[in-house]
């Protein structure tokens, strides 16, 4: 691919699954042939360290050989520290992932300036809606952008101004429910109306699951379900979810090469 496809997620807000959403998404790439590096930027936390390291014992404990990425985290504080780190990444990576932290600092900024592809994980609620766009009360039609949408609005000019390259800019909508609800056609339409202003797209994310609170410990995905034992019809309607979630980023290269995303 020549310089790496950086996939930034970034949120601000917590408890969106974007740690989770992360590393699915850096073990589907690998399993489709993608030399795949993850950086982890909340130092406190390391989510998605925590979760690569597990799979990486897994690996060892059971003796098998699964797709599998690159990963470290950032220890250091500075944008140069940033830079540094993500140079010896890339230097064997076709696609390089970014985790942020669920706050704003200058790295999380420099991170976003480097997305190709901008991942915002959000759950399917007016609350985390608030974090792109204010709504209106009375008719939950968008007031205005919210100051994170005008962040990554100027993040975008600044990189097309630098690069000339444009940012893929994708809400993902996690924790879907399956049933059909008010808040769930009023959510969707402000998610819709917002997009034509400011210029993402929405596609469908993971739902919320079991499954993946008991994946952890052992750094499994829902790609490793021959790792599970007793599968249920649950785990592979899941599985499905993430293949049109991955197919829905739209990674260049992807549909020539991956049969995950058939």
């Amino acid at each position: 691919m020549g310089q790496p496809h950086f996939i930034i997620f970034a949120n601000e807000k917590g408890g969106t699954g974007k740690s989770t959403t992360a590393v699915h998404t850096a073990i589907a790439l690998a399993a489709s042939g993608y030399r795949v590096a993850a950086l982890d930027l909340d130092e406190r936390q390391r989510t998605m360290t925590r979760y690569l390291e597990n799979r990486t014992a897994t690996m060892n404990r059971l003796d098998v050989d699964l797709p599998h990425a690159s990963y470290a985290v950032l220890e250091g504080r500075t944008v140069e520290e940033f830079e540094a780190a993500v140079q010896q990444l890339a230097a064997n990576a076709d696609v390089v992932i970014i985790d942020t932290p669920g706050r704003d600092d200058d790295i999380a900024k420099a991170a976003i300036l480097k997305a190709d592809t901008l991942v915002t994980p959000m759950n399917d609620s007016f609350v985390d809606l608030d974090l792109i766009g204010q709504v209106d009360p009375d008719t939950y039609k968008i007031a205005r952008p919210s100051f994170y949408a005008e962040l990554i609005w100027n993040s975008r000019q600044r990189r097309a101004q630098a690069t000339g390259k444009s940012v893929d800019w994708v809400v993902l909508r996690n924790r879907l429910q399956h049933i059909d609800s008010h808040n769930l056609r009023r959510v969707g339409a402000a998610l819709n109306e917002l997009a034509r202003r400011v210029g993402y797209r929405v596609i469908p994310g993971l739902s919320e699951r079991v499954i993946f609170r008991e994946l952890f410990p052992k750094g499994l995905t829902l790609l490793d379900l021959e790792q599970m034992g007793e599968v249920q019809i649950a785990h592979v309607t899941a599985r499905q979810e993430l293949r049109e979630m991955i197919s829905g980023l739209d990674i260049p290269g992807l549909a020539e090469r991956s049969p995950l995303v058939a």
